[in-house]
C-alpha cells in the first residue's frame, strides 16, 4: 500500500510540475488557489482530524499569516536584502505566535467548549481588525509588491505558481512527517482518550497547545502564500466564512485520512472556480455536496480509493470499475435534474421575471441551457423530477447489485 501511495504521489507531483506551463493563465491561477486551500485544509486536519480538536476559528491564523507576509513584503521593498521566496516564513511565524497565545486559552477546554472558544477568538479579531487600520489597513486593506530575487521577477503567474507549489508541497510533507513523530502519534491519544494520556503521565494541555501551535503555524504559511499571490490583504479574511470553508473542505475530503482534506480542498476550490462564473447559486450546490457526502460517504471522497483497495483482491478491476461507473452515472443523472430544477427556480423567482408576469396571460418563455422553455407548462417541471428519480433508482439498483456480489463472494 505504501508503494502505491508513493507512486500516486510521485505521479501527482510530476503532473503539478510539468503540466502548468501549458495551461492558460486562468487555470494556473486556479491551481495556485487549489494549492493554498490544500495546505490550509491539511494544517487544519492536523488539529481536527489527528488531534480531535475541531476549530471554528482557523481563519484567524490564516489571516495573520497573510498580513504578516504583506508587511514583510513592504519591509523588503523598503529595505531590501531579504529574498522574496523566503517571505512565506513570516506568515509561518505569525501564525505560530498567534497560535501560542490563542491556543493557551483554547486548549484549556475540549469538545464543544474548545470549538466555541476558537470561534470567539476569531470573531474578536474580526471585530478589532477594522479599528486597527495601522496593521490591517481598514476598509482598503494592505497591499504590497513581489520584489525580484534569485534571477526571478515573480511578475508572471507561472513563477508565483511554482513558488506556491514549493511551499505547499514542503508544508504538507512536513505535516506528514509530523504525524509520524512521537508527538504526532500522541495526537491519536488526544483524539481517542485524553484521560488515559493523563494517567500515563503526559501533560495533556501542553500536548494540545503544541499541536494547536503547529496547526496554526502552517495555516499562517498558507495565508502567506495567499499574500504572495494576491499582493494584498483585507480584514475580511478574519470572517467566519473562511473558517467554515476549511471545515467543509476537510470533511468533504475526509478527515480520517491525512491527504483527504487536501483532496477535498482542491476539488471544492476548483468547483468554485469553474461554477461560480456560470451561476449565482453555486454556494447552494456546494452545500448540497457537503450534505450528501456526510450522509452517504461520511469518510469523505478519499474513501473511494480506500474502497477500491479494500475490494480489488476479491473482485476484478473491470467489475469494480463497472460498479463505480454505475454509481457515477446515477449521481450525474440526479445532479442534472437538480441543477435544471434549481436554475429554473432561480430564474422564475427572480424579481426581474416576476415583474413580467401578467394575470391571465401565459408565463413568458425562459432561455435556459440553450432551450426556450415555458415555466407555465407542467412538463418543464416534470422532466427534472424524473431525472432525479431515475438517478436515485439507478444508484439504489447498483448498490443492491454490489451487495449481491459481496454476498456471492462471501458464500
Amino acid at each position: 500500500m505504501k508503494s502505491i501511495h508513493a507512486t500516486t504521489l510521485l505521479a501527482l507531483l510530476a503532473l503539478l510540475l510539468f503540466v502548468p506551463p501549458y495551461l492558460p493563465t486562468t487555470l494556473v491561477n486556479a491551481g495556485i488557489q487549489m494549492l493554498i486551500a490544500a495546505l490550509f485544509a491539511t494544517a487544519f486536519n492536523v488539529l481536527a482530524g489527528q488531534g480531535g480538536m475541531l476549530s471554528f476559528g482557523h481563519s484567524a491564523y490564516f489571516a495573520i499569516g497573510t498580513f504578516a507576509t504583506i508587511h514583510a513584503m513592504n519591509a523588503v521593498e523598503a529595505i531590501a536584502g531579504f529574498p522574496t521566496p523566503l517571505l512565506p516564513l513570516a506568515g509561518f511565524v505569525g501564525g505560530g505566535l498567534l497560535g501560542v497565545a490563542a491556543g493557551w486559552f483554547s486548549t484549556q477546554r475540549s469538545g464543544v467548549y474548545f470549538a466555541m472558544v476558537t470561534l470567539a477568538l476569531a470573531e474578536l479579531l474580526h471585530a478589532l481588525a477594522p479599528h486597527l487600520s495601522g496593521i490591517f489597513g481598514g476598509e482598503g486593506g494592505v497591499s504590497a509588491m513581489r520584489m525580484p530575487a534569485w534571477g526571478l521577477t515573480f511578475g508572471s503567474s507561472i513563477e508565483v505558481y511554482y513558488l506556491t507549489l514549493f511551499w505547499a508541497a514542503l508544508g504538507i510533507a512536513l505535516l506528514y512527517y509530523f504525524t509520524r513523530t512521537p508527538l504526532g502519534r500522541l495526537c491519536e491519544g488526544l483524539r481517542e482518550n485524553t484521560h488515559r494520556l493523563g494517567f500515563l503521565g503526559y501533560d495533556v494541555h501542553r500536548l494540545r497547545l503544541m499541536v494547536f501551535t503547529i496547526s496554526a503555524a502552517f495555516s499562517g504559511l498558507a495565508g502567506a502564500l495567499l499574500a504572495m499571490s494576491n499582493e494584498a490583504a483585507n480584514y475580511v479574511l478574519f470572517d467566519m466564512n473562511l473558517s467554515a470553508q476549511v471545515v467543509l473542505n476537510a470533511y468533504i475530503g475526509g478527515i480520517g485520512a491525512f491527504f483527504g482534506p487536501a483532496l477535498g480542498a482542491a476539488v471544492m476550490t476548483f468547483f468554485g472556480y469553474a461554477v461560480s462564473d456560470l451561476t449565482r447559486t453555486w454556494l447552494l450546490y456546494q452545500g448540497v455536496i457537503f450534505v450528501l457526502v456526510m450522509m452517504f460517504m461520511p469518510a469523505g471522497l478519499f474513501s473511494i480509493g480506500r474502497w477500491w483497495r479494500t475490494h480489488r483482491d476479491r473482485h476484478s478491476p473491470g467489475r469494480l470499475g463497472a460498479v463505480f461507473a454505475g454509481w457515477t452515472c446515477g449521481c450525474l443523472l440526479a445532479a442534472a435534474g437538480l441543477v435544471f430544477l434549481v436554475e429554473m427556480l432561480a430564474v422564475v423567482l427572480a424579481q426581474d421575471y416576476q415583474s413580467l408576469l401578467v394575470a391571465g396571460q401565459p408565463w413568458p418563455a425562459v432561455a435556459l441551457f440553450g432551450l426556450n422553455l415555458r415555466p407555465g407548462q407542467f412538463l418543464v417541471w416534470l422532466a427534472p423530477l424524473l431525472l432525479i428519480a431515475l438517478g436515485v433508482v439507478w444508484v439504489l439498483w447498483v448498490g443492491r447489485r454490489w451487495a449481491a456480489l459481496r454476498e456471492e463472494y462471501a458464500s
